[in-house]
């Protein structure tokens, strides 16, 4: 299959209606709200999802999908706009923690998937990772030291 075929639309649907229900079965075991009410907070987040890959996929920007679902979320969300009061009230019941559980099991499985490829690149791949994730967590501690301290907390 190939990203032009005709089911790359279908299996885009397909994910995210299991991620949809993966996480309002998760917000509902988690955080005790009910499906019914999460389900078109959850139904509006699955939309700007499907936007944002059809956006990625057909839009001759090099931007990223999820960059994408940021801007409209954004923009539908933002003070003046004349839908943010519908889409905040949709989407407060979904808790943000019950909707990354599903998406980094699909993330995980997705790299699993590829490990005959990490295989190939062998310790540099490694390297690559220790360097992220000090790099990531050096800045965060650094925005977070200059966060607190100018508030007066630390």
């Amino acid at each position: 299959m190939t990203i032009d075929s005709p089911t790359f639309e279908s299996n885009i649907v397909k994910m995210l209606i299991i991620i949809s229900v993966i996480t309002v079965v998760g917000n509902y075991v988690g955080y005790g709200i009910s499906p019914i009410e999460a389900a078109p907070g959850m139904l509006l987040i699955a939309v700007i999802g499907f936007v944002s890959l059809l956006l990625g996929r057909h839009l001759s920007l090099q931007f990223p999908a999820f960059a994408y679902a940021t801007i409209i979320g954004f923009v539908l969300s933002l003070p003046f706009s004349p839908v943010q009061d519908i889409v905040l009230s949709l989407t407060d019941p979904v808790q943000f923690l019950a909707t990354t559980t599903p998406i980094l099991a699909y993330a995980g499985l997705s790299i699993g998937l590829q490990v005959t490829s990490m295989k190939q690149m062998s310790w540099k791949i490694v390297v690559v990772a220790i360097c992220a994730f000090t790099g990531t967590f050096i800045g965060s501690a650094l925005v977070a030291q200059a966060i607190l301290s100018y508030q007066g907390i630390i």
